[in-house]
């Protein structure tokens, strides 16, 4: 499509332009003259050129022994903490933590939901399609024989096959057996199950979409 033309372009740009304002002032100029859909806008996270640069990468000392046993996850529908299994996917947590406390997922929406299976999020894209891991490249899985997807509530990390995980995530809402083996389990919802309800129950359109964004506002570890 149209628009992600235009957003490469602009990234392909973003490491010239240093004033945020003047980022936001060249995205959703060029975008609104170019774009049909002007609600497509709200998935062009201009942010996330700046967030994420090379030079973010270069700051964070993934060398130090810091694991934050949660993530709190403040959402437009109520607030999640994950608890996380350090001791089980070392890398996904400390990718997933490193992320959160990066404001890297902040604003970032559920791209998709599929209703008693999962809630997936954590591109800042917005399409499912983006995405990078805090390492600079796609890392390996961390299956754990020990940890099954049981349940609501279990965090995985999404992947387009294996040792491909980045930044993307997502929660079960009901046992999915046939998921194990193939994403690494790294958390559990240890406060706010019943947010993940409310947001399971949003309406989607044909690709799993949510017709009303739903956002997570701000992530942080603690």
């Amino acid at each position: 499509m149209l628009y992600a033309a235009v957003y490469n372009t602009v990234l392909s740009c973003s490491k010239l332009i240093y004033n945020i304002n003047e980022l936001e002032n060249h995205i959703l100029t060029t975008v609104l003259f170019m774009v049909e859909n002007a609600e497509t806008v709200f998935h062009l996270k201009y942010t996330y050129v700046l967030k994420f640069s090379d030079k973010m990468l270069e700051d964070v000392d993934l060398n130090s022994d810091w694991k934050p046993p949660f993530v709190f996850l403040e959402t437009s529908m109520g607030n999640i903490t994950v608890e996380l299994y350090w001791e089980h996917a070392p890398k996904a947590c400390r990718n997933f933590a490193e992320l959160a406390q990066l404001g890297y997922y902040d604003k970032t929406i559920f791209h998709r939901v599929i209703s008693e299976a999962l809630v997936q999020g954590g591109d800042p894209t917005g399409t499912g399609r983006g995405g990078t891991s805090v390492y600079g490249a796609p890392f390996e899985d961390e299956i754990d024989d020990r940890l099954k997807h049981t349940g609501a509530g279990i965090i995985s990390m999404a992947n387009s096959g294996p040792d491909s995980n980045c930044s993307q995530f997502f929660f079960t809402l009901a046992p999915a057996q046939w998921l194990d083996g193939k994403h690494t389990i790294f958390g559990r919802i240890y406060e706010g199950i019943k947010v993940l309800e409310k947001i399971s129950m949003v309406s989607t359109d044909g690709n799993d979409r949510p017709l009303q964004p739903v956002q997570i506002l701000k992530a942080s570890t603690k």
